[in-house]
């Protein structure tokens, strides 16, 4: 199908998105709903969430160090806000039209910017502020967030002072990503922007990838890696484009989306995807995980495995949780099974994060969970809120950084 070029063709598969997930969810966990997500109708699941051990004795310490909250966070909006952290501090925003820079330290605020609505910006049920929803994401100076209107917001790192607008054609729900020269905004319609880092001028617009009539809510944040553009896209591809001037380079089917009817077809590239040592390593929904050659899209190996929250990796294993939330590692380079943990099957798992020895997942009821990277076994929980988790924890040193849908984020240190 072409792309919706109509605002109200686009309105109208958007709240098909938002169906499809519902029945998504239906299908996957055997529940109408997930609290918090996109209603507040609570309905009894034919296959709850795996109960935790009350008797838990964690092998590892962790200690937190201390929590914030950042306006309501992303809400019900479907979008993976996460923090970002560069040169000790941890960079947030909402869709209540805040972006706050933290120390990262200590939890306290170092400055704070709540926009209302801007110039050329989509104006949304005569609301009063821009409604953050992709990223932040930070490199150097330069602060970029995106909008569920469209726009892109760049600031100075340092104090928050705005450098420049730009606005695209859909909403922004995944983190841009920055170069030496450019920003990279994947845009929910499935276009890739380049714009210059500069002053936020569009240089170029890949706009080929077809747009299903249903997919999942969510988007795959870019990869820019060594002046090449990675991107998971709705119809179930990895494409490289060329970051100068959108160039396609390679793309990678791994989800063919194939079924009778549309909810059997959803075929989404939505997770993250990981770079590492010249290999490109992804996962798609009702498809494979994959690893890539970065330089021309040739597959290393291929495992039928799907993905709705993408990969995490270490020196020599990649992490996901599949469909039922069964935590899976895999070796990184044979694609051969490692172990599978399915103590928190249908917990609805966030993005993975590899943290040293262990790695990282928040759940739907706001836990979070260290798992050992040699074995899968569960070596420390805590519990940030009791909101759902969406975004991967965000690991410096010995520190991880987590935030739930409402903008709760809680700061952990890990220890022997």
């Amino acid at each position: 199908m072409s792309k919706l070029d109509t605002t109200r063709r686009t309105r109208a598969a958007q709240a098909l998105r938002a169906l499809a997930l519902v029945a998504l969810v239906a299908a996957m966990t055997g529940c109408a709903t997930i609290k918090g997500w996109f209603n507040d109708t609570k309905k009894e699941n034919i296959e709850p969430p795996t109960k935790l051990a009350e008797n838990f004795a964690p092998s590892i310490n962790v200690q937190k160090v201390w929590s914030e909250r950042i306006g309501k966070g992303a809400e019900k909006t479907g979008a993976r806000l996460r923090p970002a952290y560069a040169d000790g501090k941890l960079y947030a925003a909402s869709t209540t039209g805040v972006v706050e820079a933290f120390d990262a330290t200590n939890g306290h605020s170092l400055w704070s910017k709540s926009l209302g609505k801007r110039g050329g910006f989509i104006w949304h049920h005569g609301g009063n502020s821009v409604r953050w929803a992709g990223g932040p994401s930070v490199d150097g100076d330069l602060l970029v967030v995106g909008s569920l209107e469209g726009g892109v917001q760049a600031f100075a790192a340092a104090d928050g002072a705005e450098r420049w607008t730009a606005q695209l054609s859909s909403e922004i729900i995944a983190a841009p990503a920055i170069g030496s020269s450019m920003v990279i905004v994947r845009t929910h319609d499935g276009h890739i922007v380049g714009l210059d880092r500069a002053n936020g001028a569009r240089k170029w617009t890949y706009d080929r990838a077809t747009v299903p009539l249903l997919s999942l809510r969510g988007d795959s944040a870019p990869l820019l890696i060594n002046d090449i553009v990675y991107s998971g896209q709705d119809n179930g591809k990895v494409v490289a484009l060329r970051a100068s001037d959108g160039a396609i380079l390679w793309e990678q089917t791994l989800s063919p989306g194939e079924g009778r009817t549309e909810i059997d077809r959803l075929q989404d590239v939505d997770g993250q995807i990981v770079f590492d040592d010249n290999v490109v390593y992804a996962s798609g929904y009702r498809g494979q995980t994959v690893a890539l050659i970065a330089q021309t899209g040739r597959p290393i190996w291929t495992r039928e495995l799907s993905s709705f929250g993408g990969v995490a990796v270490s020196a020599s294993q990649i992490y996901l949780a599949d469909n039922d939330s069964n935590v899976v590692a895999l070796d990184l380079h044979s694609g051969s099974s490692e172990w599978k943990q399915d103590g928190l099957k249908y917990r609805w798992l966030s993005e993975p994060a590899v943290q040293g020895d262990t790695v990282v997942f928040g759940d739907l009821e706001g836990w979070v969970h260290w798992l050992s990277i040699g074995d899968g076994k569960l070596v420390g929980r805590e519990r940030l809120s009791k909101d759902p988790i969406q975004s991967a924890p965000v690991v410096v040193g010995d520190m991880v950084y987590v935030e739930d849908i409402y903008g709760t984020i809680g700061a952990y240190r890990v220890g022997k």
